[in-house]
This record gives C-alpha cells, sequence and structure tokens, in this order.
C-alpha cells in the first residue's frame, strides 16, 4: 500500500465512512489537533519515567486513537465498527491523577510549566490537549459529539498537570513558583 493518495492535493480529504470535505472543515480540524496530542503523549511516554507512567501513557494514546477515529467517523456508514470512549476509559485517568497526587506535596500556588524537560514535555501536551478539547466543543456547536469524549480531554488535561509535578517529585526537583508581581 503506498503512503501517499494524490487525494488530497486540492485542499479535500475523506472522513471515515466517506464523505469529502474540506481540510480545513471543523472535524478534521479537531482529530488533527488530538492526533498531534497523541504524538507528544508518545514523546512523553519515550522519555525515561516510572514504567507505572509508562503503561498509562500507553493506554492514552491509544484511546486518543480511538477518540480521534470517533471524530472523523462522518456516521452515515452503518457496516463500520468505531470504539467509543467510556466512563472506564475516564474512571483509568481519575485513579491514575488519585494515586500520584497521595505523593504530591498540597498545591498552594500556581507553578510555572518548567523545571525538568519532561515535566515539560507534559505541559506541553496538557496545553495542546486544551486546545483539543476546545476545538472538540466547537465542534459540537454545529455536529454530534459524545460529551463523554469532551470529559476524557478535560480529564487528561488534569492528568497532564498532575503527571508533570509527579515527575518533578521522582526526580527530586522543585517546582518552579510563579512570582506575582507586587
Amino acid at each position: 500500500m503506498k503512503v501517499y493518495t494524490k487525494n488530497g492535493d486540492k485542499g479535500k480529504t475523506q472522513l471515515l465512512g466517506g464523505t469529502n470535505i474540506s481540510k480545513d472543515n471543523n472535524r478534521l480540524e479537531c482529530y488533527g489537533t488530538i492526533d498531534e496530542l497523541n504524538a507528544h503523549i508518545g514523546h512523553i511516554y519515550d522519555q525515561n519515567i516510572d514504567s507505572t507512567s509508562k503503561k498509562i501513557m500507553l493506554k492514552i494514546q491509544n484511546t486518543l486513537f480511538d477518540l480521534g477515529s470517533n471524530i472523523a467517523f462522518d456516521q452515515k456508514t452503518k457496516n463500520l465498527t468505531i470504539p467509543y470512549l467510556t466512563e472506564e476509559d475516564v474512571e483509568i485517568i481519575e485513579n491514575s491523577i488519585d494515586a500520584m497526587e497521595k505523593k504530591l506535596p498540597k498545591l498552594i500556588n500556581f507553578i510555572l510549566p518548567s523545571g525538568h524537560s519532561t515535566s515539560s514535555l507534559c505541559h506541553i501536551a496538557r496545553t495542546v490537549c486544551r486546545r483539543a478539547e476546545r476545538s472538540l466543543v466547537k465542534l459540537m456547536r454545529k455536529e454530534k459529539v459524545e460529551e463523554i469524549n469532551i470529559k476524557y480531554l478535560n480529564r487528561l488535561s488534569d492528568f497532564l498537570f498532575v503527571l508533570s509535578r509527579y515527575i518533578l517529585l521522582l526526580n527530586k526537583k522543585e517546582e518552579v513558583l510563579w512570582q506575582k508581581k507586587p
């Protein structure tokens, strides 16, 4: 199978199911941002992180792939089986957040997205996740979107924030606190 099809050379592409759309379509923007987020998650996975975090990151990558296919599906073709997100996917994220937070000091100030290179990667992924969430909300105003998808992205951005703090802890690095102007 060839990687290039030349079908998109004029600014059009196909949704999963066959519907032709412009490459600046909200749906494409949304699942493209989810794909970008997945690449950032992969970059974090490739760092020297603990095995528990690696395991959850791989689960997240697979779930984001499911989410992307869900958003890319035109919902017109009946014979396609598309994986949908569930509350269990959200609970996996929440349980991971809870486990990390038990080990972290209480958050009493805003922290800057820095302190360790892997922690900073988590913050980059968190901001891309928030953009994906905004894109999905925008899409939801015009098209049917399962609310679980928004819930998952919202929780995932929280996870990435907590993971950034947890990585600092594991690497014995201090959180860089925001210094508010007097």
